[in-house]
């Protein structure tokens, strides 16, 4: 049996100031995105997160005990596309939906991503982030004002959702030293 690599420092920053500033550390900027360009950048996204997998010969390599490999993070990603629709379709369904908790270094060590298999994160990462953007593609105007929440008391509109959700497989591809040219 492998042993699972260390936990990676856990991020408890509160990330939703993105959405009134670019990203100090990544440089995304996304609080004027439209949901078509949410819609579009997830695409675009997956794609580069998938070409990473299936290319680089140190997918599933760790930079430093405590930061996650390539794999590790592409996988993240596929979760945050399946979350993230998840809890759209919260949003969209009820009344002000408070989200429920999810800790995604549990998620990593439970699901042990450095031994998933990179051609299948890149295959689940490729269809995850087109079925979230068609979501985001699909809402109508009146949609994009309907409410939901975190535990943590932010709360959000689907279109501020949909910016949030965007900076956050941005700034994974730039920990990783990806880029979408």
């Amino acid at each position: 049996m492998t042993t699972a690599p260390p936990p990676a420092e856990a991020d408890d920053k509160d990330w939703t100031w993105v959405l009134e500033r670019p990203c100090t550390e990544c440089g995304a900027d996304v609080g004027g995105l439209s949901v078509q360009e949410v819609g579009d950048l997830n695409r675009k996204l997956g794609t580069r997160f998938a070409e990473i997998l299936r290319t680089r010969s140190d997918v599933a390599v760790r930079p430093s005990p405590e930061t996650w490999s390539p794999l590790e993070y592409g996988a993240h990603v596929r979760d945050v596309f399946r979350l993230f629709q998840t809890r759209l379709d919260l949003m969209l369904t009820e009344e002000d939906p408070m989200f429920a908790n999810w800790n995604p270094n549990e998620t990593q060590e439970a699901e042990r991503y450095d031994l998933l298999d990179p051609h299948q994160v890149a295959d689940e990462l490729e269809a995850d982030s087109a079925a979230i953007a068609a979501k985001f593609e699909s809402l109508t105007e009146d949609q994009l004002a309907r409410v939901g929440r975190r535990s943590d008391g932010a709360s959000f509109t689907v279109l501020s959702f949909a910016r949030y959700e965007a900076h956050d497989p941005m700034h994974h591809l730039w920990d990783i030293g990806g880029s979408l040219d």
